[in-house]
This record gives structure tokens, C-alpha cells and sequence, in this order.
């Protein structure tokens, strides 16, 4: 089933990075992709989005994006093996909190994963070492 979720994050490549939104072709931010595909390969999201700012959770501290994975994805052991179809989630600073996503897309040598990126759409970017060391936890889609 992984298969289906790389598919469907695929399927979005292109779409236009728009904050809050998450419609295939229009725009999408990086939440907006992890719940698009949700849609596509799970079916009805397991719950309502508030409106939020881009710097939402900074201010406050709040983990909210990993708490929100802790409670509707399947958190993966740090120590398992990278897989495509994970779910990935960034610290993009030191000390800042968790807040951006991806799905992992191909692994080994040309490690790759699916995001929405502000200036860039939705793209399939290469998993480089500085993309890498600042994934702070992996959820798997609640599919078979």
C-alpha cells in the first residue's frame, strides 16, 4: 500500500504552493499535500483544520503538527528502516518547532521525498544530508 500513498503524493507534483490549502492542481501547502493524500488513499480526514498563520506553533512553543501525527498516523520506531510512503516531519531550526512535511518517495543513494514548498509548488526533492538531519519523526499512513 505504500506503493498507492508515493502514487498519490506523485500525483500532486506541480501543484502550487498556497498556505492552507489542499487541492490537487490549485494549491496546497505541505499540510495541505499530507491531507490530500490522506483523502486520496485513506478517505475522509480524521479531523477539522483550524485556519492557521505561517508561523502558527512558533510563538507558544506548541508541537501541535507531531502531536497531530502522533494521534492519526502510525509513528515509526526511530530505529526502523526508512521506507517509501512514510510520512516525514522537519525541524527546519534549532529549537524551533516541527512544522514542516513530506512523504518519503524513494530511499538509498538517491533518497528522495514529496513536499509543499513555499516559492517552489509541490516538488520532489532529494533527500540531501542537510534535508535528512533535520527529520525529527516518520508516521505511516492507518492503511494495510
Amino acid at each position: 500500500m505504500t506503493g498507492a500513498v508515493v502514487d498519490a503524493a506523485r500525483g500532486w507534483i506541480g501543484t502550487p504552493y498556497l498556505h492552507q490549502a489542499s487541492a490537487k492542481g490549485a494549491g496546497a501547502d505541505c499540510l495541505g499535500l499530507i491531507r490530500g493524500v490522506w483523502r486520496e488513499v485513506v478517505g475522509r480526514e480524521p479531523a477539522h483544520v483550524p485556519p492557521y498563520t505561517p508561523d502558527w506553533a512558533e510563538p507558544q512553543g506548541d508541537e501541535a503538527l507531531w502531536a497531530a501525527g502522533v494521534a492519526n498516523l502510525r509513528a515509526v520506531p526511530s530505529g526502523a528502516d526508512w521506507a517509501p510512503g512514510q510520512v516525514l516531519l522537519f525541524r527546519m531550526r534549532d529549537r524551533s518547532v516541527a512544522k514542516h512535511l513530506g512523504i518519503l518517495s524513494r530511499v538509498g543513494a538517491t533518497a528522495a521525498f514529496v513536499h509543499a514548498y513555499s516559492g517552489h509548488g509541490v516538488v520532489e526533492s532529494s533527500l540531501s544530508h542537510p534535508w535528512r538531519r533535520r527529520v525529527v519523526a516518520r508516521f505511516l499512513f492507518p492503511i494495510s
